[in-house]
């Protein structure tokens, strides 16, 4: 048998636990409706990226979206070899940040 003091103790405790878990719930619930909110509205009224246009993508500048870069070692080459692009990793576009969009 638990002894009563002990009793009281843990339905205090597990009140309390179970009121910080309530209103962090209902705080997260709420906070995420609000940014769903006012991220909708944002929305509507922006203008899509200049860079981007909306799409969250841009052809890469140092490539031009050819994905390879001709590079030599030497200052006046003989050869040049093409290399994978270092900036957009062989894809030709570029992710923009999500602030973007």
């Amino acid at each position: 048998m638990i002894p009563k003091p002990l009793r009281t103790l843990c339905t205090v405790a597990a009140a309390l636990v179970g009121g910080f878990f309530t209103l962090n719930l209902a705080s997260t619930a709420t906070i995420g409706a609000l940014r769903l909110a006012t991220e909708s509205k944002r929305r509507k009224i922006a203008l899509p990226c200049g860079v981007c246009r909306g799409k969250g993508f841009y052809i890469c500048k140092l490539c031009k979206g050819n994905n390879t870069i001709e590079w030599s070692p030497l200052y006046d080459p003989i050869a040049i070899n093409p290399c994978l692009c270092p900036t957009c990793d062989g894809n030709g576009l570029v992710n923009t940040d999500t602030a973007c969009l």
